[in-house]
């Protein structure tokens, strides 16, 4: 009788993960702002130091359809496949799931035989989307052992869900219903405190809402989710994207404290002086520049958070082996919207730092600089000229740009990031 062998992409832990070979692909979303036209697509972007195409896209598949807005995907299945309550060795890490965020649209792409030439395989409709599972507006993939199922219950706004498989719990964030976020952001809502603002706790045996965790309603926007990859320790980082007290951004730790679970304030950094003139019209009464804090990602060992700023343009990394009490361990900038930070083979950019994505191993951090359309067009009315840069991470702390890595996109504008064969943001792990 034949035996299965597992996907060798798949790992038991993440410790064991950080040891597989270096990625030499990556797929990265590209919005076409126009909508009109032209449609977005995936790209593939050559990531192989010692590749003759190292750092140019080298294959794209296109959305059939125009204005699908594509922005957070994931693959189809991951080393949480190896979970032993729910083992699937027949499956493999071969399909990326790409929801349109704007048309509500999930389309299905293979990336084998040959990851330089991805094909679309299946296009669900919005329709049937909505019909099957009652919901619009499609936003985070995320692959898991085996389907999971929760109640709506009394969660109204939604971003991003992450868990913690060895405690059967779910977590969820907030960022606001579709007229909240499509057009841009809404100064009276989000003065009025209207957007998101708490985490929410679900039991995933029983598929039920446990607790609603409030950072307050001056914490505006409270979006990713980075659960630790180690599945004994039961904690993980979210980002938020601004203060309405003082436009600062943060990072809050949920943790599991005597049988429920809570949530703590580690990191804030504020926002920085600017000439008003040099300012959005949105941002010019505060004649300063917000960090707006749109994405985190934590390292395979636990060790390193590295936080995008895309107002101000800086990359951060801080080193949480002790999650409570933070250290500012590196900082790099490119962009911003007063700055305009250089890159060496790039000169000045505008956008920011958004998107992060961070390699197996933990050294090579990948970076994007567009975050939704209409938001864009907010902050950086100038339009945002698309870039994907990579910045080198030292194992015992700091980072540096690579001068040598930069992946411009004429006429459009990048934004998630997929690793072949897996990164820092799509596995979850049952072993330690």
């Amino acid at each position: 009788m034949p035996l299965w062998n597992p996907d060798p992409t798949f790992y038991p832990s993440a410790r064991l993960a950080m040891q597989a070979p270096a990625e030499r692909h990556a797929f990265v979303s590209a919005l076409n702002p126009k909508q009109k036209g032209s449609a977005d697509a995936i790209c593939v972007v050559d990531v192989a130091a010692d590749s003759p195409t190292y750092g140019t896209v080298v294959g794209r598949v296109e959305m059939p359809n125009e204005g699908d807005e594509v922005h957070h995907f994931g693959w189809n299945a991951c080393s949480s496949a190896l979970c032993p309550y729910a083992p699937h060795p027949h499956v493999e890490r071969r399909y990326l799931l790409v929801p349109g965020l704007r048309s509500s649209r999930l389309h299905v792409i293979d990336t084998k035989p040959d990851p330089r030439k991805p094909k679309i395989v299946k296009v669900i409709e919005p329709e049937t989307v909505a019909s099957r599972a009652g919901y619009s507006r499609l936003h985070t993939v995320h692959c898991a052992p085996d389907g999971i199922y929760v109640d709506r219950g009394p969660q109204q706004l939604a971003y991003d869900f992450a868990w913690h498989l060895g405690y059967d719990t779910l977590l969820t964030s907030e960022w606001g219903t579709p007229n909240m976020v499509e057009n841009g952001l809404n100064p009276e809502l989000l003065v009025g405190g209207k957007y998101g603002h708490s985490l929410h706790v679900w039991d995933l045996r029983k598929r039920k809402h446990l607790q609603a965790l409030d950072l307050g309603a001056e914490q505006q926007m409270v979006l990713e989710l980075r659960p630790a990859h180690d599945p004994t320790k039961a904690y993980g980082f979210v980002g938020v994207v601004v203060s309405i007290k003082d436009l600062s951004a943060s990072i809050w730790v949920w943790h599991l404290k005597n049988g429920a679970w809570a949530i703590k304030k580690v990191i804030e950094i504020p926002p920085e002086p600017a000439d008003a003139s040099k300012l959005p019209p949105a941002l010019q009464p505060f004649k300063a520049v917000p960090p707006l804090v749109t994405d985190i990602e934590l390292s395979l060992d636990d060790k390193f958070l590295y936080v995008s700023c895309w107002g101000t343009g800086e990359l951060r990394q801080y080193d949480v082996s002790d999650p409570f009490n933070p250290r500012l361990a590196g900082t790099v900038r490119m962009g911003g919207i007063v700055s305009h930070a250089p890159h060496a083979k790039g000169g000045e950019l505008n956008g920011g730092p958004q998107m992060v994505e961070v390699s197996r191993d933990g050294r090579r951090v990948y970076l994007t600089n567009s975050l939704y359309a209409s938001w864009d067009a907010q902050f950086y009315p100038e339009g945002i000229r698309g870039w994907m840069a990579k910045v080198d991470a030292n194992q015992e702390g700091g980072i540096s740009v690579d001068p040598e890595f930069f992946v411009p996109f004429e006429g459009e504008r990048p934004h998630q990031v997929r690793l072949e064969g897996g990164d820092a943001s799509s596995d979850s792990y049952c072993y330690p």
